[in-house]
């Protein structure tokens, strides 16, 4: 078994591709590591410099017939695997190799389950971060957490782990997210290791305001699958509190209770009765993702 496994997803990334490919495989070549490429559905000439390089002995090619999401490439990487770690990184040239071994040997050196590179030199204050801040607070109040840079492309797993948690992960960009917070929820220990990141040299971001949207979602779903309550106990409280403070007055002045604070307590009572089926709901759930994974794994 090898120790690592890096993968890099692509999606039309020839100009990219065309300046670190071959530097990336004699790199990955070196150190002893499988290299995955995962082309997902590029329409451009990604797949003729992939296939240029099929006779490379550490190097793995998938190709995907149509675009899944990076999500979906990510995981294709890691069934792939044979190693004991895994690490992603971005196909837009700005990961160093490097910051992999940093990564390695941090995991290595603590036994974490996942350590996520922390990007130190990006623009804290463009409209992207400032997007990317607000679902940072988000996930927080979701499933508390002190990570800094949630969403960095830049992860190294336990493969392990990797395998048994990308199954409840969305395949969209949202997976980078939401793969941490699954880490989290699960009690794994999660670090954070400084990276430094290089300008985009080609090619085009593909992420956009539809996919901070995107990962809101993905966020409150994570959380209805794994712990509902942490939604529907706050959205009860809060609504039976309102409605005992808007109607406890008017029965002291023996005007009886309102229509609105009688409608604020039904709705306290029902949200916290809807929160207790969601919360047996997400134990099958969690069992029947237990179960499948048992069963790709053959244990």
């Amino acid at each position: 078994m090898n120790t690592l496994s890096v993968i890099v997803p692509i999606y039309n990334e020839e100009e990219t591709l065309s300046k670190y490919l071959e530097q990336w495989i004699a790199y990955c070549k070196k150190q002893g590591w499988q290299f995955i490429l995962v082309d997902d559905g590029s329409t451009d000439g990604t797949q003729k410099l992939l296939t240029d390089q099929t006779d490379q002995k550490n190097l793995t090619i998938i190709h995907h017939k149509i675009n899944k999401g990076y999500g979906a490439a990510i995981k294709a990487g890691i069934r792939a695997t044979n190693s004991e770690y895994v690490v992603t990184i971005d196909g837009d040239g700005q990961h160093s190799l490097d910051s992999v071994v940093d990564l390695l040997r941090v995991i290595q050196e603590t036994d974490a389950d996942l350590v996520i590179g922390t990007r130190v030199n990006i623009n804290k204050i463009s409209v992207r971060e400032i997007g990317k801040s607000i679902i940072k607070w988000i996930s927080r109040i979701m499933i508390p957490n002190h990570i800094s840079d949630l969403n960095s492309g830049m992860k190294i797993y336990k493969t392990e782990l990797a395998r048994k948690y990308m199954i409840a992960c969305p395949n969209t960009m949202a997976f980078s997210d939401i793969i941490s917070l699954t880490f989290l929820h699960n009690h794994c220990l999660v670090m954070e290791a400084p990276i430094t990141v290089m300008p985009r040299k080609g090619g085009r971001s593909t992420i956009s305001y539809k996919t901070a949207i995107d990962t809101v979602i993905e966020i409150v779903n994570i959380v209805m699958f794994f712990n509902p309550l942490r939604i529907f106990f706050p959205i009860s409280a809060i609504s039976i509190l309102a409605g005992l403070a808007w109607g406890i007055p008017l029965i002291i002045q023996g005007r009886g209770l309102s229509v609105g604070s009688l409608g604020s307590l039904l709705l306290g009572i029902i949200s916290i009765f809807f929160g207790l089926i969601s919360e047996q709901l997400s134990q099958i759930r969690q069992l029947q993702v237990e179960f499948l994974e048992e069963k790709s794994t053959g244990k």
